[in-house]
């Protein structure tokens, strides 16, 4: 296939969204993924295992690839795939040290969350992954905190594909809360929020702490502060959209 057959499937897939454009422009780069995956072969991990996490960077890869700025797509994908592997084997070391029925869970959740989102291209909700590998959220939420693999804002989609992070709700900064320039609109869409419900979003957001560790500080249980935390974030959501 011609570079110029490849742009233009890419401007094709950019435009409409195509799934199968998609599938048409990573069958034609995969041989990509599977040299970076054979050149990690050896360190603890089978090949089928590295060649899954490569195809599925190579799928993420082409969603965020931007074809008008000018880059060839092999000179941005290569360090993508490379590093996507590399954050592979540093969770997997991280789930060495956890109890093995949550190791277990983590490398399920990993899996379908990348086959997942490669296929919907939105990350699952914690329900959403519970009730594909029939578990309890609870089960979900701990094995994601305590494997390292859940941030602030990942896992935080709803089942419409709609971000619930707040981070998405505020602009880019590299300060944190107190120096937002819209900190006085957010404290205004926080005015009704009682007490428990301000130290949950201080906890989370301008402290960074974990969901299980929100949960000893305000002394209830971490399955309550992640049912909590979306519901507050869909509040401030719907009270942002207009202010933002």
């Amino acid at each position: 296939m011609t570079e110029e057959k490849i742009d233009l499937l890419f401007q094709q897939y950019k435009e409409s969204g195509d799934v199968a454009l998609r599938n048409r422009i990573a069958e034609h780069y995969l041989y990509i993924a599977d040299i970076l995956a054979k050149k990690f072969v050896g360190r603890g991990v089978e090949y089928d295992n590295l060649k899954q996490v490569a195809s599925f960077a190579l799928l993420r890869g082409i969603d965020r690839f931007d074809p008008t700025l000018g880059m060839q797509f092999t000179t941005f994908i290569t360090p993508t795939i490379t590093g996507e592997i590399k954050n592979y084997f540093r969770d997997k070391s991280r789930m060495v040290k956890l109890p093995r029925r949550l190791g277990e869970i983590s490398v399920q959740i990993r899996n379908f969350s990348a086959a997942y989102e490669a296929e919907q291209g939105v990350k699952p909700s914690v329900k959403a992954i519970a009730n594909a590998l029939s578990l309890s959220e609870e089960d979900v939420v701990r094995a994601l905190e305590v494997g390292g693999t859940l941030s602030l804002d990942s896992m935080a989609a709803n089942e419409e594909g709609e971000d619930h992070s707040l981070y998405a709700l505020l602009p880019d900064s590299e300060d944190k809360y107190e120096n937002f320039e819209i900190k006085e609109t957010l404290r205004a869409a926080m005015k009704d929020f009682s007490d428990t419900e301000r130290a949950l979003i201080k906890h989370r957001y301008i402290e960074e702490l974990s969901q299980s560790e929100t949960a000893k500080k305000l002394g209830v249980s971490q399955m309550f502060v992640s049912r909590m935390e979306r519901k507050l974030l869909t509040r401030l959501k719907e009270r942002l959209k207009d202010s933002i």
